[in-house]
């Protein structure tokens, strides 16, 4: 009997315990549901007063935010253990100023002045505009002209480094790979720098590194030479049609724009009728004396003519000469509120086009058609002189000729873009005002 009532009272004992930690969980349940519900009758309570203190006095009263803050605050401090952040009223506060800033700043944008105004690169002289985007358009031929004039110095240069065709082929291959490798760190710079200064260092380079050539000891210099020049001639391949949009408006586009864009087309079939007279009649060496000569009055024509046409950049010159008249230093470019880093800006610029390529499908095909393109013209150079040279016995300047056919395919080709245009626009109209990309692809696949 003991042991059972041994038993029993240590059942009742446990159930007791168990009994009383359930009554604590109730109360302390009951406690913090009473303490949510005093700190939202708390928090009602005070809206209601600043609602009647806003009442009686329109000018104490305090904003909305303000409000919510600190009631989220009171709330935020009962379940934070201790760890309350009142950072929601800094916040407003910044943003408004930053919001007064911005009116501020947009108050005191220097932008241009209309039609009139001397800075707008649009209101210069319709002869002034001409000449520079023909010099632009000289430059591209001239740089496009060097890649494919090489290719009439191969006869002579096997001669003379003791190399074959194929080792004499990799200058042609050095220079392409310098064209398409300038662009991606020289059109970043330009919207910082301006297209002149660009203009000016790039072809200034292209023209130094000619001499090189002109004198390269052995083939191994030529190379890396080679490379160098496709590098610094590559500006007016990418940068050169920027500064023909910034002189014309859209309305006037077309023709200067075609002009720009055939001379780097013409280039290639320019080139070996240029070489191919010289090397008949002379060394090697002075197809590169000639180009020499060539892009040294380009360089100096570039100095002279061709001005900033980068409206950032005259809107920066701008402002700097309006904070030194007026004394106001609140005066400020665009580009001088863009807070963009150089470095970063050219490393997206070498990542992008990577990106494009690998996951826009279009973008692919577009570049494999233009790569099978290039690789057809390129493979001319090899082509005519099998056929011409050992088939037909053409000698070197006849040779050359025979990319007169091209060249002509090529004139015609840029001169029918102006009907090209007005299918374009008249399958736009067709379809009530919406442009396909379809529509662009009849002058593709013919």
């Amino acid at each position: 009997m003991s042991a059972e009532s041994s038993v029993k009272s240590s059942r009742t004992d446990s159930e007791l315990e168990k009994s009383k930690l359930e009554l604590n969980r109730e109360v302390a349940g009951r406690t913090r549901e009473e303490v949510e519900h005093d700190e939202e009758q708390e928090s009602d309570a005070s809206s209601i007063l600043a609602a009647n203190d806003s009442q009686r006095n329109p000018h104490l009263q305090p904003p909305l935010a303000q409000t919510r803050s600190h009631s989220s605050a009171r709330s935020t401090r009962s379940y934070t253990d201790g760890y309350t952040h009142f950072e929601h009223e800094d916040d407003e506060e910044k943003a408004r100023s930053d919001s007064k800033t911005q009116e501020q700043g947009k108050e005191f944008e220097v932008r241009f002045d209309g039609d009139s105004d001397p800075w707008n690169p649009k209101n210069r002289s319709i002869l002034r505009k001409w000449g520079i985007v023909l010099i632009g358009s000289a430059c591209s031929l001239c740089v496009t002209c060097a890649s494919a004039l090489y290719t009439s110095t191969y006869a002579q240069m096997e001669q003379e480094f003791h190399i074959s065709r194929l080792v004499a082929t990799v200058g042609l291959t050095t220079y392409v790979c310098g064209l398409g490798l300038g662009p991606m760190f020289l059109s970043p710079l330009s919207e910082f720098y301006g297209r002149r200064l660009i203009y000016i260092c790039a072809f200034g380079m292209f023209f130094v590194w000619l001499i090189p050539c002109a004198v390269a000891p052995n083939i191994a210099s030529m190379l890396v030479f080679r490379f160098i020049d496709g590098l610094a001639g590559s500006a007016f391949l990418s940068v050169a049609g920027g500064t023909v949009g910034d002189l014309f408006t859209k309305d006037k586009l077309s023709a200067p724009m075609m002009i720009y864009t055939a001379s780097p087309f013409v280039g290639p079939e320019v080139g070996p009728v240029i070489g191919g007279f010289i090397n008949y009649y002379t060394t090697w060496r002075w197809s590169f004396w000639v180009l020499v000569i060539w892009a040294g009055m380009l360089w100096v024509c570039i100095l002279v003519f061709v001005p900033e046409t980068y409206a950032p950049v005259l809107l920066r010159r701008k402002a700097i000469k309006l904070r030194k008249d007026a004394g106001d230093d609140r005066w400020k470019a665009p580009i001088e509120i863009m807070k963009r880093s150089v470095p970063k800006t050219v490393l997206w610029s070498c990542i992008r086009p990577f990106q494009l390529l690998f996951f826009e499908q279009m973008c692919l095909n577009l570049c494999l058609l233009s790569a099978i393109l290039l690789g057809e013209r390129l493979k001319h150079f090899k082509a005519f002189a099998l056929v011409f040279q050992n088939s037909h016995g053409f000698n070197q300047w006849q040779l050359g000729l025979t990319f007169l056919g091209i060249f002509v395919g090529m004139v015609i080709g840029v001169c029918c873009d102006p009907l090209w245009r007005k299918n374009y626009a008249r399958l736009v109209r067709k379809n009530n005002g919406v442009s396909e990309p379809e529509f662009r692809l009849p002058p593709t696949i013919l």
